[in-house]
């Protein structure tokens, strides 16, 4: 039988400034892991006891070790995982960050860039990223979510997540 397992997260990186928002992406590295030089958005593994906005706070610290100035859940994606026989579901996130810094990358990448919104989507390899991108830019295109801000904001305490005021 299929199960359904939540059970990752993926979190786009954002950097809004007067040239506009960037978008953080990744390489895959060459060797050791999965989807080979494939660009993506930080993406990992929901831990066990961990809620999906906690997973999504590590994974970026991990993955970019870049502070999250503001948080906010987005949407959540299925997609089938053959090996296991189950549908895996990923709660979406998208992080504004007040710098558009380099980050610091761990052994399963081996390049970032932050690009504008338009190059950001081309440079994705899975339509599903793509997609929660254009979801992301529909969301915030004032740069935070306006009304909805009270629903999708993160409630920061419980997620170690700092305010940034410049952000």
């Amino acid at each position: 039988m299929t199960e359904l397992k939540i059970g990752v997260v993926d979190v786009y990186l954002v950097h809004q400034s007067d040239a506009g928002k960037h978008v953080l992406v990744l390489q895959r590295a060459a060797h050791g892991t999965r989807c080979p030089l494939a660009w993506e958005t930080v993406h990992g593994r929901i831990e066990p006891g961990e809620r999906p906005e906690q997973a999504a706070v590590r994974e970026v610290a991990e993955e970019t070790g870049l502070p999250i100035a503001r948080l906010y859940n987005v949407t959540t994606q299925a997609f089938y995982l053959h090996g296991m026989g189950a549908v895996q579901l990923a709660v979406v996130f998208c992080a504004f960050v007040a710098e558009r810094a380099p980050p610091t990358l761990g052994p399963e990448h081996r390049a970032a860039e932050w690009l504008p919104i338009d190059a950001a989507r081309a440079r994705l390899a899975w339509p599903r990223e793509r997609e929660a991108l254009d979801h992301v830019m529909h969301l915030f295109a004032s740069g935070d979510a306006g009304p909805l801000e009270d629903v999708l904001r993160v409630d920061q305490p419980g997620t170690s997540v700092k305010p940034d005021a410049r952000a």
